[in-house]
Parts: structure tokens; C-alpha cells; sequence
């Protein structure tokens, strides 16, 4: 397994990106300033994008894993990657999504916690109702967790 950073020709990872966030001019909104990495063994399984905030905050803006390689580990492994690889830069890693039974369990099950909401961004900033787990996603959870202290040996 290997992981990577991707420099160039980010959209062609578009399909992947657009598993976790469904609206192609949403993730052009952040692909650019974004840091973004892929993970690969036997093909690119899963891809994450990350940006810097400012005030020791770096957000998780996009993170998928592709249907098929799905509760493999992949996710975690990249969330493991971004909290060794930026831990002497961020103070907090912080992650939106949608108040949805697939995704807040896997964050709080790495360590985030709930944060604050930011209400009715789902219908006001996508052109179409964003439907997860037959229920329409109105609000923004935002979760937060501590990057860990580093470590020396």
C-alpha cells in the first residue's frame, strides 16, 4: 500500500471525489487550494483532500473510498496518514458532512466529536436535495478532533 500526494491533473480523481461529495462545483471550491492525496494498492482505492484554515485548523474537505475497497481500512488509513503526516503543523483536524448514519459513526470511531452545525447548508449551497440513507440532508455537522502531540523516541 502505498499513499501519495497528487500534484497534478487533480480532477482526474473527480469520480472518486464526487462519491463523498456529489456536486462537481462544490469540489472545485476546494481542489485547488487543496492538499490532496491517493491511496493505491492494486489501483487507487481511495483519495482525500485536505486545506489549511488557518489558526491551526486543517479540514478534511473530501474523503472517498471506492465502492468496491469499502470497509477494507482504506479511510482509516488515510485518516491515520493526515493526523501523523500534519501533526507538527495543525493543532486540530476538523471535518463537514452530513448528519448521516454513514458517516458520523466512522469519524466519532476515529476520535472526532461533534463541534457545531451549520444550518440548511445542504439546501442552500446544492443545486439538488442530497438523499442519504433515504433521508435528505439539510444541515452541516462539523466534528473536530486534537491533532496527537508528536512523539519522540
Amino acid at each position: 500500500m502505498r499513499i501519495f500526494e497528487v500534484t497534478d491533473h487533480k480532477e482526474q480523481y473527480l469520480p472518486l471525489l464526487l462519491l463523498a461529495d456529489e456536486q462537481e462545483n462544490m469540489i472545485y471550491r476546494y481542489l485547488d487550494r487543496g492538499t490532496m492525496f491517493a491511496l493505491e494498492e492494486d489501483g487507487i482505492n481511495a483519495v482525500c483532500v485536505v486545506t489549511d484554515e488557518g489558526n491551526g485548523v486543517l479540514e478534511l474537505k473530501n474523503i472517498a473510498v471506492a465502492p468496491c475497497r469499502r470497509r477494507m481500512g482504506y479511510g482509516r488509513e488515510l485518516m491515520e496518514f493526515l493526523l501523523s503526516l500534519f501533526a507538527n503543523r495543525f493543532q486540530i483536524l476538523r471535518v463537514g458532512t452530513g448528519d448521516s448514519p454513514l458517516t458520523i459513526p466512522f469519524y466519532e470511531s476515529c476520535g472526532f466529536h461533534r463541534a457545531y452545525v451549520v444550518k440548511n447548508f445542504f439546501t442552500d449551497n446544492y443545486d439538488h436535495p442530497i438523499i442519504e440513507c433515504g433521508r435528505r440532508l439539510t444541515d452541516m455537522v462539523y466534528l473536530e478532533r486534537p491533532f496527537p502531540p508528536e512523539v519522540s523516541l
